[in-house]
């Protein structure tokens, strides 16, 4: 949900549901699934909301909404029309 010239986006949500998130904290499950996605992280890959739950817990979660936050920052077009 960002302005941004065409296929430049880099900000991302991922629902993991797994049973290796068993008995882990948010922290660690959080840092098993960046482990996995650092390349990505270094190669442009701005932001990435995690979801991350047990089959448990997404079967108590998956009719809430997960749904984005509209963007409030600039339009890439402004942003690069200043100076």
């Amino acid at each position: 949900m960002h302005s941004v010239p065409e296929n430049s986006e880099t900000h991302f949500k991922l629902v993991l549901v797994s049973g290796d998130f068993e008995g882990k904290r948010k922290v660690a499950r959080h840092q098993a699934v960046y482990a996995e996605v650092s390349s990505l992280m270094n190669e442009g890959l701005h932001a990435l909301a995690l979801h991350l739950y047990t089959p448990a817990e997404w079967q108590e979660q998956r009719d809430k909404s997960l749904q984005s936050p509209n963007c409030m920052g600039a339009s890439w077009e402004a942003l690069h029309l200043e100076g």
